[in-house]
């Protein structure tokens, strides 16, 4: 509401000339005079009021009454209600008055009074404006999340069998023993980056199915044995590429169980593993390494690449960020980083990087021990 908005003051009393010696010292203000609590209910539908005087000395039916009815109605919510006498004050102040004053009080001072309470009135009725807006924006934005889930959850089917498709086309054209050595050399490469749009494309799925809760994890105890399995895994999901990179993976013998999904986990470790690739050059070292903690299992995908800017780090885990040195390249939408976060944070676990420029990064995250999860019974029965 704007300061050159006319306001409307109501003046319920018996005698019109309160109403009329609050006029002229109420400027842009609409003073109304009301003879009683019918007709106040009546004008109330046509004009809302920002403040209404309550005279207990007005005939008929006594305000007090009348007052709980009027308090209840949405659209006067913001309305400021004045009671006004020397007598039945507490019955209006019990009924819902928002302030009183004797009607002895001059009118230059119950005009002052009138226009404290016509900014409260303002004041209320601005907040409700912009409550009104943010709400609107509010359904505006989850719209615009429903609509964006449908297209991501389209757009990853649609592009899942046809890419599946080429792969397996690839593969039966790799093993034709017909074919070239060079030629297949190159078969190898886009069968890698056909791979990786696959990849890529399964990350935005389970990205939105996390952040909206809806990614159920199928939990197995872990022991070493399935965490080196799970680890093999990964390095075959990252694809040919590793062959140019010194891979090491150190795994401790017989640590502790851990609960997770074997699944998911090698996703994980993929996209960490594809991460450490693509800052590395040829000859580069990636380790692997995984260790019992208090918590848990600790694993650590370290490279000897360039490192990450210490501004990059921040938002490295978001979602279409990466970091401005990339020794390739392919374009990245972020979307692996955002799923490792999501994905162990879903496992009740934490995951960080740690680096220095020219000196490589170690991505490091923890999932939580058997024993501190559901999987309590099984681990015993287990042992």
């Amino acid at each position: 509401m704007t300061t050159t908005e006319t306001l409307n003051v109501f003046v319920v009393a018996a005698d019109p000339g309160r109403a009329l010696q609050l006029t002229p010292l109420l400027p842009r203000t609409d003073v109304k005079y009301v003879p009683d609590a019918e007709s106040l209910l009546r004008e109330s539908h046509v004009v809302i009021p920002d403040v209404v005087l309550l005279y207990t000395s007005t005939p008929g039916v006594p305000l007090h009454q009348v007052l709980p009815m009027l308090r209840q109605r949405a659209e006067l919510s913001g309305t400021q209600w004045l009671g006004v006498g020397t007598q039945g004050l507490g019955e209006l102040l019990a009924a819902g008055a928002d302030a009183l004053i004797s009607d002895a009080t001059p009118s230059e001072a119950v005009a002052l009074q009138v226009r404290t309470m016509l900014a409260r009135a303002q004041q209320h009725r601005e907040a409700l404006l912009r409550v009104a807006s943010l709400q609107r924006r509010m359904d505006t934005w989850e719209h615009e999340e429903r609509v964006r889930d449908q297209l991501v959850h389209m757009l990853v089917h649609d592009l899942k069998n046809p890419i599946a498709a080429v792969m397996g086309l690839i593969e039966i054209v790799q093993d034709d023993p017909r074919i070239p050595e060079d030629n297949r050399e190159l078969l190898k490469v886009a069968h890698d980056e056909t791979q990786h749009l696959l990849h890529l494309a399964a990350n935005m799925l389970d990205v939105r199915k996390i952040q909206a809760g809806k990614m159920n994890l199928k939990r197995e105890l872990m022991f070493t044995p399935m965490f080196r399995e799970v680890i093999e895994q990964a390095r075959g999901d990252v694809g040919s590429g590793l062959r140019d990179r010194h891979v090491r993976v150190d795994i401790e013998a017989d640590m502790s169980p851990a609960s997770a999904d074997p699944e998911i986990l090698r996703r994980v470790l993929a996209n960490l593993i594809s991460n450490a690739l693509k800052h590395t050059t040829t000859g580069g070292v990636i380790a692997i390494l995984a260790k019992s903690i208090p918590e848990g299992v600790q694993v650590m995908v370290r490279d000897d690449g360039e490192g990450i800017p210490a501004d990059d780090i921040p938002n490295l885990f978001a979602a279409f960020e990466q970091s401005r040195l990339t020794l390739h390249g392919r374009f990245d939408t972020g979307m692996g980083l955002a799923f490792c976060k999501l994905a162990v944070e879903e496992h009740g676990g934490t995951i960080h990087v740690e680096s220095e420029r020219g000196k490589g990064a170690s991505f490091i995250f923890t999932v939580p021990s058997a024993q501190d999860n559901d999987d309590d019974d099984d681990f015993v029965e287990l042992v």
